[in-house]
């Protein structure tokens, strides 16, 4: 009998198929991202995958390095799966490929993310993997409600 994760596969986001990573975002984030966000997603590498699940498109994570001070750190941008395909390990296989890509780099202090203080189903699906709620940043969101964010923070250095 297969696992579900034997049905998960990631694949790059290329110039064929961002328009199926841009589908994916309006229906899963109550935002929408501008065509510099994914013009600029085209030359994240390995930070940006979409999931496949039976080889269709389910999820995707969009992520980027950010240096502060003598910290380096990886930011979430994006991290999401289409409803129907929760609790399929779909987001646990994307969230494992970007702390792979933390591991493997050996320089990276923390992962972070901002999630609405109201997607109670996000936040708990980032406590199971270690994430802490750091902080929470007032009207962080515009034209959504609430539109209040936490900022949830992984440490990979103690």
């Amino acid at each position: 009998m297969p696992t579900n994760s034997s049905r998960i596969e990631l694949g790059g986001v290329t110039g064929h198929n961002i328009k199926q990573l841009k589908k994916l975002n309006a229906v899963v984030f109550p935002i929408s991202y501008t065509e510099k966000f994914y013009k600029d997603v085209l030359d994240l590498g390995e930070l940006a995958k979409l999931a496949y699940y039976n080889d269709i498109v389910v999820g995707g994570v969009c992520c980027r390095i950010e240096t502060e001070g003598t910290q380096r750190q990886i930011y979430i941008m994006t991290l999401g799966c289409l409803a129907p395909y929760r609790r399929l390990g779909v987001g646990t296989e994307l969230l494992d490929h970007v702390l792979r890509i933390a591991k493997d780099d050996g320089n990276i202090d923390n992962v972070y993310l901002h999630v609405q203080v109201s997607n109670t189903e996000a936040l708990e699906f980032y406590k199971k993997f270690g994430f802490k709620i750091v902080d929470t940043k007032e009207h962080y969101y515009k034209r959504i409600d609430p539109p209040h964010a936490h900022v949830l923070q992984k440490n990979l250095k103690e």
